[in-house]
């Protein structure tokens, strides 16, 4: 008989809907058994672009004396991107290269076309090593880039604050900084009728896929609000980063996976752990 499992998704709503399709593509091509009962989205988060009406004009005038940009998450880059209205370069007197902490961020921007133009495309750094897409990766392949930071100007796109250990780092090497909050993050209210699909649910046989801390944290905040504290006890989580894996850990989750960042990895964890799942006995 067929294994009743669940994979949870937990991203924000618009960015869930390529990686659940990606995720029901791979799971499609695995033997009948050894595929998940459903997939639930719970967006613990909502990304919420700033409508600020002179927010255009001040990302405008930043990137004119810009030496670099860097957008910490996707979010960052759609967000800014749907602000400006136009290609990434020609609102800038010179190439602004560009940093991001990972896989996602990249491919976002080639999306808007960033870093594939024809001829010479805009540089993109990131760190090397997938297991390390976070701000100390970035800093580690950006740090040597320039001769000297001194003086130097860093516009860092944002959502209503996050990664001040980089801007902290740039600005002790000498660099201007400059944040801009593109974004709000807001969670899931407590009284959401989301909630209850999974909340009522059997986790013993339950996968979220975990993809920011701050989610997260929300999470268990929640439970504890409902006093369901031992509610992750049987349930497992995957994420792509350590940090996340932490707070997994923290809010009680029975066993916590890490794979690298990207849909890609993160499709191929989840079908290795439903592959591996299934096989025991039950």
């Amino acid at each position: 008989m067929k294994a009743s499992i669940t994979l949870v998704v937990t991203r924000p709503s618009g960015q869930a809907i390529g990686l659940i399709e990606a995720l029901q593509n791979a799971i499609a091509e695995l033997p009948i058994a050894q595929q998940p009962q459903s997939i639930v989205p719970l967006p613990l988060l909502t990304i919420a672009p700033k409508s600020d009406s002179n927010l255009p004009t001040a990302i405008q005038s930043a990137l004119q004396t810009a030496d670099l940009a860097v957008f910490v998450s996707p979010n960052a880059i759609e967000c800014a991107m749907r602000l400006l209205g136009d290609a990434w370069q020609s609102i800038a007197t010179k190439v602004i290269p560009i940093g991001v902490v990972g896989q996602s961020s990249r491919d976002a921007l080639h999306r808007h076309g960033v870093g594939i133009e024809p001829g010479s495309p805009t540089p993109i750094w990131m760190p090397h090593n997938l297991a390390e897409s976070d701000s100390e990766g970035l800093w580690s392949v950006i740090k040597d880039r320039f001769p000297n930071w001194a003086g130097l100007k860093v516009v860092l796109f944002r959502g209503d604050g996050g990664r001040e250990w980089l801007a902290d780092q740039l600005q002790a090497a000498g660099a201007q900084v400059e944040a801009i909050a593109v974004y709000s993050r807001i969670p899931l209210s407590e009284s959401s009728p989301q909630w209850e699909k999974v909340l009522n649910a059997n986790t013993d046989d339950a996968l979220w896929i975990l993809t920011s801390s701050e989610a997260v944290r929300h999470l268990g905040a929640v439970l504890k609000q409902q006093g369901r504290q031992d509610y992750l006890a049987n349930a497992r989580a995957l994420c792509p980063h350590h940090n996340i894996a932490r707070s997994a850990n923290e809010i009680g989750f029975g066993a916590v996976k890490e794979c690298h960042s990207g849909d890609a990895a993160l499709v191929q964890a989840t079908v290795t752990w439903l592959e591996a799942a299934l096989k025991k006995p039950r």
